[in-house]
């Protein structure tokens, strides 16, 4: 996914609770960036069947980071931060879990 907004970018690679690559989960984020942030972004993907997606494109300076990225598949959801002041290109590793909210039910 190239967000066409500058040099840095994200590999996320997302696990699920038995530790096993997540095909086809959602990774979406929203970004302002630019003076005063009013530059704004919006990417959203999806993962491989290594359970990989990775972001290009993507600003080296943001307003108000880390950027977080919101993974969701089926019940399984979790974030990854991301702030590329610090580190232009990155990789990161996830695991989706269940809601808190859910695992009473």
């Amino acid at each position: 996914m190239d967000g066409g907004a500058g040099p840095c970018s994200l590999e996320l690679t997302v696990a699920g609770p038995d530790g096993k690559p997540v095909y086809a989960a959602t990774i979406k984020v929203h970004i302002a960036y630019g003076f005063g942030g009013i530059r704004r972004l919006d990417l959203e993907a999806g993962t491989n069947t290594d359970g990989k997606v990775k972001f290009t494109g993507l600003p080296a300076r943001v307003h108000r980071p880390p950027l977080e990225f919101h993974v969701s598949k089926d019940q399984f959801v979790g974030v990854a931060t991301y702030d590329p002041a610090a580190e232009c290109e990155a990789k990161s590793g996830i695991t989706v879990a269940t809601p808190k909210a859910q695992e009473g039910r």
